[in-house]
């Protein structure tokens, strides 16, 4: 083959390659920028007013990336005997999310988690009589976590899927749940050693590496049109037959 055409194809392989990563990094900042969007609008979310939570004729348009973090409020009553525990570790240790299922005042049901219970904690019952609370709208996580699966003939619960939980205790429940804020008698009742549920532990995190993974490609990219230079040099000096 030619000295020359494989020059051409070389640089036209490295082009390629440069032309790839420098798609992939632009990709890592368009995600990038969806990310933090993202992220600003679940902060606004979660700290506005509280507004009702959907009733059972928006259930079916409710979305993770629409409605999850969006600060609600419901009124109704706690249905007793009927909790739910869910494996968790939080800042206050290992033990268990209380989740209580809530009839609303339109006979509507949804799955409070009430708060957390360290392990060997016997939860206190739900406050009777009617009940106005806010907390954080959740998305059902459903069949379990990364480590283990929900069983719920045996009543074990990893994650907090809703339609599982529901379906074991005979209710028809929002597709969602909500995270009770943490109240000034929860606060309090935990800080002297009651049993109560402490809510308030929603962690609000999201994963943003796009920058990292943007300057990884971009600096492949340089790497590839280095290589194929270096490589069309050293043609260049090798003897010819």
């Amino acid at each position: 083959m030619p000295s020359l055409l494989k020059k051409v194809i070389t640089l036209a392989i490295g082009l390629l390659i440069f032309v790839g990563f420098v798609f992939l990094g632009n990709w890592q900042l368009e995600r990038r920028a969806w990310k933090l969007d993202l992220i600003q609008r679940v902060d606004a979310r979660a700290h506005a007013s509280p507004e009702s939570a959907p009733t059972a004729e928006y259930w079916q348009d409710i979305s993770r990336e629409s409605d999850e973090y969006r600060r609600v409020s419901v009124t109704g009553n706690f249905i007793s005997d009927k909790d739910t525990l869910v494996v968790a570790a939080t800042e206050l240790g290992s033990g268990y999310w209380v989740i209580t299922p809530f009839r609303r005042s339109d006979g509507s049901i949804v799955l409070i988690n009430r708060g957390f219970i360290n392990q060997g904690v016997q939860a206190t019952p739900p406050p009777t009589g009617q009940q106005d609370l806010i907390g954080l709208l959740r998305i059902s996580e459903p069949k379990g976590s990364a480590v283990r699966d929900n069983d719920s003939n045996a009543n074990r619960w990893y994650s907090r899927d809703v339609a599982a939980i529901a379906n074991m205790q005979n209710l028809y429940a929002a597709p969602y749940f909500i995270d009770a804020e943490k109240s000034h008698e929860t606060s309090q009742a935990h800080q002297q050693g009651s049993q109560h549920p402490v809510g308030g532990l929603t962690v609000i995190s999201f994963h943003n590496n796009h920058l990292v993974y943007a300057i990884t490609w971009f600096s492949l990219a340089l790497l590839a049109i280095v290589a194929a230079i270096i490589v069309v040099r050293e043609e260049h000096k090798a003897p010819t037959c």
